[in-house]
């Protein structure tokens, strides 16, 4: 569309297009503080019905955002910026179909003939290369993304443009956390598209070890919501991308976090023995880092896998390994992608692991899984909603085990409250156990019940 189309589809258009050009808007814009947007449209006399109706936002959404509610899904982004008639580079949405199959890896349908086990296989053999150092940045013989034209990239960047990497990560990975991967995936590859331009920019070699390193945390919150996503080979993909840059940063820590990221996807797909293997190779990763938490981190996933294999014995041997860990770990001074295993996340896999053993070993086990269970459940705060939900399922799971239908079908109801509005593949996934237990007892009323609405929360 060249300069007279642009005329042309901008004439009737409420908004001047010399309104984005202004100072306080352009901050506003960049910063994607749409509450300042639409004051700054209010003082430029577009009222609120008209903001509604370009939007396509209600009029009350409209005075929400004016009284400081702040909008972060990309999507809605994407269509107040259309709507408003604002480039979407002012507001850092610049990216094209063709970047966004680049940064988000994502060959899905190419991918999806290929047999599951088989992909497992290749991204095992890579990450095992990557890490025991046999592999160089840009040499792996798996195409793991399509690779388009790209986006000329800054000629120089500094430190300054690898802290923005580093904090929109930061804030994305937050309502990951709290909203779910769906939530967010979308704002997570756009923040790639224009960071992944860096590697093209000329820099000095601290700042650019540091992009390394950023890009690489960046592609690991890709993945991690694209699996979120339901999306595996796209998170496959990710992770593959990360844990080179890792690696060409000199980052044991991220390398650990990487791979005990996708070895939770294996656990996920019920394939444990793959799952182990990545745990094993974070934990090589985890103990040239020298982090007591990441290595608990570690041995705290191995302990699960065992468990998920019916091996009771090596299972709490590193449920055990993972409590000593974390009691001499420095949480304080720990890197930041594994400060969120706290003491609640501790109490939080014990009874995960327990769970897993009762359903699987020993109902003996709820006896250790659901103090735990309630101990995590009454420290999560709303920033961790969806953890929160994993927990209340795998409780009411326990208390189904035990024979106490009727409380742990009250805990069920509200673990399905809990995870209304998360946008998250996995919560159905992590209640399928709970609704097995609920279906075994259908003869008990409150049994039936919790099962019919987890069938309706299914369908939904």
């Amino acid at each position: 569309m060249d300069a007279g189309d642009n005329a042309d589809a901008r004439q009737g258009h409420p908004i001047s297009s010399d309104a984005w050009e202004k100072r306080e808007m352009r901050e506003a814009l960049a910063s994607r503080d749409i509450s300042a947007v639409y004051r700054n449209l209010r003082k430029e006399g577009i009222s609120q019905r008209q903001i509604a109706a370009l939007t396509g936002q209600s009029q009350s959404e409209v005075s929400e955002i004016l009284k400081g509610r702040q909008v972060m899904a990309y999507d809605v982004l994407a269509r107040i910026a259309d709507g408003l008639g604002v480039p979407r580079g002012y507001m850092g949405l610049a990216y094209d179909e063709a970047t966004e199959i680049q940064v988000v890896g994502a060959a899905d349908e190419q991918q999806a003939e290929e047999d599951e086990s088989v992909k497992r296989r290749n991204f095992l053999a890579h990450a095992a290369q990557v890490t025991m150092g046999a592999a160089i940045l840009g040499s792996s013989p798996r195409a793991w993304a399509a690779s388009p034209a790209r986006t000329p990239a800054p000629g120089h960047i500094g430190m300054t443009d690898v802290r923005q990497v580093e904090a929109a990560t930061r804030a994305l990975r937050a309502l990951d956390y709290q909203y779910g991967g769906g939530f967010c995936r979308d704002a997570v590859v756009a923040q790639l598209s224009w960071g992944q331009q860096m590697l093209d920019s000329s820099a000095a070699t601290p700042v650019r070890s540091r992009l390394f390193v950023a890009l690489a945390d960046l592609h690991s919150l890709a993945g991690w919501t694209s699996f979120d996503s339901g999306l595996m080979d796209s998170a496959r993909g990710h992770f593959a991308n990360a844990l080179e840059l890792a690696k060409q940063g000199n980052n044991d820590h991220l390398v650990a976090n990487i791979l005990y990221r996708m070895g939770r996807v294996y656990l996920h797909q019920e394939a444990p023995n793959d799952a182990l293997k990545l745990f094993q190779l974070g934990q090589i990763a985890a103990q040239e880092s020298g982090s007591e938490l990441a290595i608990s981190v570690l041995a705290a996933n191995q302990a699960w896998a065992y468990a998920m294999m019916g091996n009771e014995d090596q299972s709490l041997k590193l449920l055990g390994l993972a409590k000593d860990e974390f009691a001499r770990a420095n949480v304080a001074e720990a890197e930041d992608w594994v400060k969120f295993f706290n003491e609640t996340d501790v109490y939080a896999m014990i009874g995960t692991v327990h769970t897993v053993l009762a359903r699987g070993v020993d109902t003996k086990h709820t006896q250790y899984a659901i103090p735990a269970l309630t101990r995590a459940i009454d420290a999560y705060g709303e920033d961790m909603q969806r953890s929160k939900v994993f927990n209340q399922a795998a409780l009411a799971t326990n208390h189904l085990i035990e024979g106490d239908i009727d409380h742990g079908a009250r805990i069920g109801r509200l673990a399905l409250e809990s995870a209304d509005g998360i946008k998250s593949a996995r919560v159905k996934d992590r209640m399928v156990p709970m609704k097995e237990e609920a279906a075994k007892r259908r003869n008990n009323p409150d049994a039936r019940d919790l099962d019919e609405r987890i069938s309706s929360f299914f369908a939904a």
